[in-house]
């Protein structure tokens, strides 16, 4: 089995540089991906990781992340609706 690939599409422009994290080895910016099994954009959305205690904080979308390789299942059209039975069909005998 082969393992699926990921790709990102990111607006640096929206990346509020006061969360980045200065580490020994580089700055870290922390992202969070969210499904979004129904969009037409991809099948995540990115949005950059707050605190436990920012949680109520509203991040803003900086993109979209999708799985390569694998075909994304087109949503079922709706079922056609019963007709409705003939007058003669609904009579009791």
């Amino acid at each position: 089995m082969t393992t699926p690939i990921i790709t990102l599409k990111v607006n640096v422009t929206l990346i509020e540089k006061a969360r980045l994290f200065k580490g020994e080895k580089g700055t870290y910016l922390d992202l969070v991906l969210i499904p979004t099994p129904n969009s037409d954009y991809g099948d995540y959305l990115i949005k950059q990781s707050v605190k436990k205690e920012e949680r109520d904080i509203k991040m803003p979308i900086l993109g979209n992340a999708k799985i390569m390789g694998q075909a994304k299942p087109k949503p079922e059209a709706d079922a056609p609706a019963e007709e409705e039975p003939d007058e003669q069909d609904s009579v009791p005998f």
